[in-house]
């Protein structure tokens, strides 16, 4: 394998040493909660199939959603990625637009996902439990 002699670049990059930025861990949780939608649609097609198929698939999912635990757990996960992955895709689509594309603005922007996020969370676990 070729180095330069005078190169600056890291040998060995241990990742767990490095201090992420603020907007570098909103863009990353962006994607993980992407994958948690996704991931989450088997349940929630699950519920709506279950749900729609009869006067009692109904019920069943109205009293799991009541009185289950990890069902309410689920739901609450769902709604709180949700919640984070849309506020962080309006964040994106303002850089898009061209507003905050700087570093004081894209720290901004973070922060204020951060803030907006924990607020819609919060509130969906206020209507799930």
């Amino acid at each position: 394998m070729y180095r330069a002699v005078n190169s600056k670049r890291p040998v060995n990059l241990d990742l767990t040493t490095i201090h992420f930025p603020l907007p570098a861990l909103t863009s990353i949780a962006h994607r993980i909660t992407g994958v948690i939608l996704f991931v989450g649609l088997i349940f929630a097609f699950w519920a709506l199939d279950k749900s729609l198929s009869s006067p009692e698939g109904f019920v069943a999912v109205k009293d799991a959603l009541a009185h289950n635990i990890l069902a309410k757990l689920v739901a609450w996960g769902l709604l709180s990625a949700l919640a984070f992955h849309f506020v962080a895709g309006i964040k994106h689509l303002f850089m898009d637009a061209g507003y905050g594309v700087t570093l004081e603005g894209g720290v901004k922007k973070a922060q204020a996902t951060v803030v907006l996020s924990a607020v819609l969370i919060i509130l969906a676990g206020v209507w799930v439990w």
